[in-house]
């Protein structure tokens, strides 16, 4: 299992203490694999982004009229956070619905 996110990132360390043996992959440094942000967007749709974020209110109304792919190439913080990939399954954010499917 792997949590995409960012290691300074609360969520991201909540949900990493709660799945024993997951590995946390920071966007920031170590980008997401070929295929899975396209994945993840196709799956939750514009709630890949994080619009509650700094980078997010940092940004100009053209720049925010992007697409939702560019803006996280450009700034990866702006991905909602975990984005949890168990085996062919994806998982967004930490709230009691993902931890109701991951069995927690």
């Amino acid at each position: 299992m792997k949590i995409y996110g960012l290691k300074n990132c609360d969520t991201c360390r909540k949900a990493l203490k709660a799945l024993e043996g997951a590995e946390l992959v920071d966007v920031r440094e170590a980008g997401l694999p070929e295929g899975l942000l396209e994945r993840a967007e196709a799956q939750f749709g514009e709630a890949i982004l994080n619009t509650r974020s700094t980078t997010w209110r940092g940004l100009s109304e053209a720049e925010r009229a992007g697409a939702p792919l560019d803006l996280i190439a450009a700034h990866p913080a702006l991905m909602k956070r975990p984005l949890i990939e168990a085996g062919e399954a994806l998982y967004l954010g930490w709230g009691k619905d993902t931890q109701a499917a991951l069995g927690l």
